[in-house]
């Protein structure tokens, strides 16, 4: 019998996923389920990103490329930072992957191992903790609270940081949470960790032009002069341009770390797709009304999900200010019997909602916030209306004990 290995067996599947693969296997079955668990834009890739994909396999660009991302590709990213952020840097700085994930994978393969720590704010993106685990490196996750908006604070990163600690991962805007650090907020966490540590910052920007209100998103590099050998910033294209399943992520860093990087991905994947590469430069570079429209729509999406949770009672939301997911508390609703199920934490409760109303939700506890769920707004007003319908429903049916 083959052995699977400790890293593997160490390693939890993603529960965002495995939520959306459940919530499939009742649809294949007929029965109409309201899934709020991935957190991908409904919307088609916008018609001009298409044209140039394309255009450039008519053209006979399918062929390998150079690991870290064609000239043009990085030269579009290079001109899309001055654009958005006024931040001035070098191709040399760019490495493309294949999606911002990969891109995490590659930047914490690349900087940080065994006997090294990294702080991670939870709530946090549910493969934070196990993408750190696979290099072997110590996860530390610093617990947030909704009192403060869930917002790491300058007192608890100094707190935290030891000589072992190598990265802060932040994530703003944030997914589960929604939260949006101001700049000022940003720049009391970069100062602490300047004046106390030689860590660096991984910073996850994938969010960024998704914000609602009077929230802006903060590209990290920009705030000191210092942080530009600092900070690894990660973005890509899946959910401004509603490109998930194009898979174009990216990193900006120092040229070594690039440099390590870019080998990481030599023997793992060799280069991004070549297609892909075509059509991020179409988004970056092309009309971005598109991404306007987006933004609109998960605008209204997210003041109706506000409204109708609000309108649950018990139901204790935060409401978010960025990225596309509302995330809730319903503690209020454990340690009851639904339809003969117990409900005692987010994970049973989850489940129960799935398998009784149809309705899929994330649990909180594979974000590090037990007692939360997460919805995710990415989806029509349809859906999202007769869902959280069916939703309320569903809590009328709790019995006590």
């Amino acid at each position: 019998m083959i052995r699977i290995s400790k890293l593997a067996e160490s390693i939890k599947p993603s529960a965002t996923l495995a939520a959306g693969a459940k919530a499939r296997q009742l649809k294949a079955a007929g029965i109409t389920v309201y899934d709020f668990s991935l957190g991908e834009p409904d919307f088609n890739t916008p018609e001009h990103i298409c044209a140039a994909a394309a255009e450039a396999a008519r053209r006979g660009q399918t062929h390998y490329t150079p690991t870290s991302g064609t000239p043009e590709v990085k030269n579009a990213i290079c001109r899309w930072y001055q654009r958005f952020h006024n931040l001035a840097i070098e191709p040399e700085n760019v490495i493309v992957s294949n999606g911002a994930k990969h891109s995490i994978h590659n930047a914490l393969a690349a900087t940080v191992g065994p006997g090294d720590e990294v702080l991670i704010p939870s709530p946090y993106w549910v493969s934070y903790s196990d993408l750190v685990l696979m290099t072997g490196a110590k996860p530390v996750l610093l617990e947030t609270r909704p009192e403060t908006g869930f917002k790491l604070t300058p007192e608890q990163l100094r707190s935290a940081l030891t000589p072992r600690t190598r990265l802060l991962m932040i994530n703003s805007p944030c997914n589960p949470t929604g939260t949006v650090y101001t700049r000022q907020e940003l720049e009391q966490l970069v100062d602490t960790l300047l004046n106390h540590s030689d860590a660096a910052i991984l910073s996850d920007e994938i969010y960024e032009q998704l914000t609602y209100g009077n929230a802006q998103p903060t590209c990290i590099a920009t705030l000191r002069p210092e942080l530009r050998q600092r900070t690894i910033t990660i973005s890509g294209a899946s959910k401004s341009y509603a490109m998930t399943g194009w898979r174009m992520g990216w990193a900006i860093a120092p040229g070594h770390v690039v440099k390590a990087m870019d080998a990481i991905q030599s023997q793992e994947t060799s280069c991004p797709s070549s297609i892909s590469q075509a059509a991020l430069v179409a988004a970056l570079d092309g009309p971005q009304e598109c991404v306007a429209h987006m933004r609109a729509e998960f605008a209204a999406r997210r003041e109706l999900t506000c409204r109708l949770l609000r309108q649950i009672p018990h139901v204790r939301l935060h409401e978010p200010e960025g990225a596309f997911y509302a995330f809730f508390d319903v503690t209020a609703y454990f340690h009851k019997h639904y339809g003969g199920l117990w409900v005692s934490d987010s994970l049973s409760f989850c489940t129960a909602l799935l398998q009784q109303a149809h309705v899929n939700l994330v649990p909180g506890v594979a974000f590090g916030a037990e007692g939360y769920v997460r919805m995710s707004f990415a989806t029509s007003r349809e859906v999202i209306t007769a869902g959280l319908a069916r939703l309320a429903e569903w809590l009328q049916t709790a019995q006590e004990r």
